[in-house]
């Protein structure tokens, strides 16, 4: 089971992407659990549940520094998901990022 939170300002953006990405999944036969939270909620749910990979929405790329510095401790791959991926809710191409980053 690959657990992958996605991060936006508000959590709702993300929602169609999160759709996308579960939909690839199910097509690989891959066990995910795929969410998208408000960034407000970040420390919150890692209190709480393990994440194996976070993925910021474009709009909050601006708090990649700070995720990694804070939760550094926690091991766990932060990265920006790809503005025209993002823009075309390719959720494939996210699934496939994700994927990446876990190894």
């Amino acid at each position: 089971m690959k657990n992958i939170m996605l991060v936006c300002a508000a959590g709702m953006s993300t929602s169609l992407l999160v759709s996308k990405m579960q939909k690839a999944a199910q097509e690989q036969n891959l066990e995910a659990d795929i969410y998208a939270i408000a960034e407000s909620e970040v420390e919150k749910v890692l209190g709480a549940k393990s994440v194996d990979v976070m993925l910021l929405g474009p709009q909050v790329r601006y708090l990649k520094g700070s995720f990694e510095t804070k939760y550094k401790d926690k091991n766990i791959p932060i990265d920006v998901i790809n503005m025209s991926d993002y823009g075309m809710m390719n959720g494939e191409n996210v699934l496939k990022q994700a994927l990446n980053l876990i190894g």
